[in-house]
């Protein structure tokens, strides 16, 4: 799976929760994260587990910037379904991620970033599809084929 990255201002940080399972001791921290989606604001909440990183947790202060990297998972439950987002690494934004492991290719989360409004009147064209791609014309189109049901169904 790609690597999955976000980056965002720490808000909250959970009481850490402790527990003993069949496997031994472990422990939980979740915190929240906001990020900018767009021109608004989002919350999302990840999943430490460990003691090793609720310890790397401890290290980030709210209003820190930091960058997540995370695994999602899903699980279902008597018929309904629940997501995790765990984070395996914590860091301060703006650190270059580091190399994804084996062969698979890098994505990080990159919110979009508001654009400009153009002028009114102006012509907010991207890249590659300025005058010099011509408008198609009716001779452009297919003909009609006549008998034949094109439908594809």
């Amino acid at each position: 799976m790609a690597n999955l990255e976000i980056e965002g201002r720490l808000v909250r940080k959970m009481a850490v929760q402790n527990g003993r399972s069949a496997r031994g001791d472990w422990s939980k921290q979740e915190f929240i994260v906001e990020f900018q989606d767009g021109n608004f604001p989002s919350n999302v909440c990840f999943n430490v587990w460990g003691a090793d990183k609720v310890h790397d947790l401890e290290r980030y202060q709210v209003g820190d910037e930091i960058r997540v990297s995370f695994a999602p998972s899903s699980r279902e439950f008597n018929g309904r379904w629940y997501t995790d987002l765990r984070a395996w690494r914590i860091a301060p934004a703006g650190q270059a991620p580091a190399a994804p492991a084996g062969n698979a290719p890098q994505q990080a989360y990159a919110p979009a970033q508001p654009r400009p409004a153009a002028p009114r009147g102006s012509q907010d064209v991207p890249a590659g599809f300025g005058p010099s791609a011509p408008a198609p014309t009716v001779e452009d189109m297919p003909g009609e084929s006549v008998g034949e049901d094109d439908l594809p169904f």
